[in-house]
């Protein structure tokens, strides 16, 4: 099946429930998100600065880009003018420095604090704890330039599948519960993102708004190592 295929066929079942569509597009060439694209898909989401940066320079300007892996402080220049979500973000550091570079582009850049949930120690986030702190430091009201709406957690990567499900309902719950206690008046907070291509449908269940698929639109990734041709200055 062709990307358009495969795209369709995801949007409908995904979208359907009232659910956003991410293409995860990273290691994929230009023209495959230009099929994408001339499919209807507007939002993608990249993990490295870099590449997210030479694509959208060469793609229509009204996709929305969503920066969905870890992200370094020192990279955050680079996509703040156009970055429409940040998924990843796991301090309160992180979240001034966004600030920093959206107010030198007259933005607002809405941002997803991750929380970990996984059984792994590879993944990055915040614990519950940690969220809660970060919500109540007095700095973060200072913060004109960011908005937060919502949260974004990865699931072990098992074939458990009861796993997977309680890891998620953890998140809800606990989205719920931050929203009751920090967002109650903000309508803006309502995004969690949780699921890829093998948990998607769990994590749709258990709440999720957005869901990340890759592969299962675009096909095998041609693994490519971008150079990291940026540096701090």
């Amino acid at each position: 099946m062709s990307i358009a295929d495969n795209l369709k066929q995801y949007k409908s079942e995904v979208e359907s429930d009232g659910v956003k569509l991410i293409a995860v597009s990273k290691t994929q060439p230009v023209e495959s998100i230009l099929e994408a694209y001339n499919a209807g898909q507007r939002i993608f989401g990249e993990n490295h600065v870099q590449e997210m940066v030479d694509k959208q320079a060469q793609l229509p300007n009204d996709i929305e880009w969503h920066l969905i892996g870890h992200l370094q402080s020192n990279k955050v220049k680079y996509i703040a003018p156009f970055v429409k979500l940040i998924h990843g973000v796991d301090s309160l550091k992180l979240l001034q420095e966004i600030n920093k570079q959206a107010a030198k582009n007259n933005r607002v850049i809405d941002c997803l604090l991750q929380v970990y949930i996984a059984d792994e120690d590879t993944k990055f986030g915040l614990g519950f704890d940690e969220v809660v702190e970060l919500l109540r430091d007095e700095e973060l009201a200072e913060l004109k330039n960011i908005r937060i709406v919502g949260l974004m957690g990865i699931a072990t990567n098992t074939k458990n599948e009861k796993q997977i499900r309680i890891e998620f309902n953890e998140l809800k719950v606990f989205f719920d519960g931050i929203k009751m206690s920090f967002f109650r008046k903000d309508d803006a907070f309502k995004e969690i993102s949780a699921g890829m291509s093998a948990d998607y449908k769990i994590a749709i269940e258990e709440g999720s708004t957005m869901v990340r698929i890759g592969s299962s639109i675009f096909g095998k990734r041609v693994i490519k190592h971008f150079k990291n041709n940026i540096t701090a200055n």
